[in-house]
């Protein structure tokens, strides 16, 4: 009984992949001169031969044939009485094959070398999944998902290979059930008690490079390449891309018809925002771009300290900083610079500034448009003027002047 279950053992050796036919041998051949070496004391005079094909095995003794007295070493050399009781026509100095059946190495010793074959089949399947895998960092799996915990989720290959994904490289929205399948980035091979562990990543930067490069064939084909991007997962994404054909624009490319080749992209990502931008070795230009949606006003570089000071209008210095401060962050990462956002005064001034037509409600159009004779377009001009200076100027009356003044400075207070 053991001996079939060590055949058993080895037809699953057969059977199992990833595991090359010398490799197959070799260990095979180790295993079973294991016993024979345990039995005999050497084994310099068997064969194992292997059948790879139908997965069985045979063991052949080879002994030199002398004469009667003439035995020195029993494990090389047989007695020429004994060799003719195997096989009458045998003649001294010929050499003596017979097969060894496995029973006559005794149970204790097939269920050890069962456990050994067993070892080995185990050993080489994991060093197998970790050469598979290893080859296959950076690469997008679809895989089933087997069990979610609170921690990380475990996933199932088509091979029924385990897979993790941890909670750390989950999207914040990211919400999974058993049975769906997901697609996540290879992001390493580790080793645990000897076990292979495989990780996954869905907020990985390489995730993003690789849908990118599904969804967009002229990244696929070399035409444009990313040249890096930054992510603060389930929330904004910045890519920076260059192309090098100069008919191709990629930006447009990677966006797509109506955003139809980011959409998909978005999607996965749980909506999450993605700027692509079209690289430039301009610093300042690069600056300008990696803090889109925002429009910049004038900055000051300081290369050797990797430093940035950035001016921007009142309404655009929340666009730059983001939500949470995500947009200056990543931005700070893509351009490798250090950005200070600033309010640019002269545009908050003019940004505060109201047209005197829009008081026609409570001032009267003949007093509006004797302050627009003298040049008084807005509010803040009416504001910046004395009263002394408007009676002097105009036509108005000193009381009609405060009137209007103080109009305009309730509804700047209001502002």
């Amino acid at each position: 009984m053991a001996s079939i279950n060590l055949i058993e053992s080895f037809q699953e050796f057969k059977d199992a992949e990833n595991i090359d036919r010398p490799t197959m041998m070799k260990v095979l051949e180790d295993v079973f001169k294991t016993l024979l070496r345990k039995k005999y004391g050497a084994d310099d005079n068997f064969d194992v031969i292997v059948n790879t094909e139908k997965g069985d095995l045979e063991i052949m003794r080879r002994r030199t044939i002398v004469d009667d007295g003439q035995v020195e070493d029993p494990l090389a050399q047989i007695a020429y009485s004994d060799a003719v009781k195997i096989e009458p026509d045998y003649e001294v100095g010929e050499e003596l094959y017979e097969d060894v059946d496995i029973h006559d190495f005794g149970r204790r010793a097939i269920l050890a070398a069962k456990q050994t074959l067993a070892s080995r089949i185990g050993d080489l399947k994991k060093n197998g999944l970790v050469k598979k895998y290893t080859d296959r960092v950076g690469e997008i799996i679809s895989a089933e998902v087997y069990q979610v915990w609170k921690k990380e989720v475990l996933l199932l290959d088509e091979e029924g290979n385990e897979l993790l994904l941890p909670k750390s490289e989950q999207i914040p929205q990211d919400y999974f059930k058993k049975g769906e399948n997901i697609r996540a980035v290879i992001k390493k091979v580790e080793l645990k008690n000897n076990a292979p562990v495989i990780i996954l990543s869905r907020t990985s930067p390489l995730f993003l490079a690789k849908l990118l490069e599904i969804e967009v064939p002229e990244i696929f084909d070399g035409l444009i390449v990313i040249k890096k991007i930054v992510r603060e997962p389930g929330e904004r994404a910045k890519v920076a891309v260059e192309s090098f054909d100069d008919r191709i624009d990629p930006v447009g490319a990677c966006v797509g018809m109506k955003g139809s080749r980011i959409h998909g992209i978005v999607r996965e990502l749980k909506n999450e925002n993605i700027d692509v931008i079209n690289f430039t070795n301009n610093i300042n230009l690069l600056i300008q771009r990696a803090l889109t949606p925002s429009k910049i006003t004038s900055m000051n570089i300081d290369q050797d300290r990797k430093h940035a000071e950035v001016y921007l209008k009142p309404d655009q210095v929340s666009l730059a900083i983001g939500k949470r401060g995500v947009n200056i962050k990543l931005a700070c990462e893509l351009t490798g610079f250090e950005i200070d956002v600033y309010r640019d005064a002269e545009g908050e001034q003019d940004e505060f500034d109201i047209d005197l037509d829009e008081f026609t409600d409570e001032i009267e159009g003949w007093v509006i448009d004797e302050l627009k004779r003298v040049g008084c377009d807005t509010a803040r001009s009416v504001m910046e003027l004395t009263t002394e200076e408007l009676e002097r100027r105009t036509d108005l009356e000193k009381e009609t002047i405060i009137e209007v003044q103080r109009v305009l400075k309730e509804e700047f207070e209001s502002e």
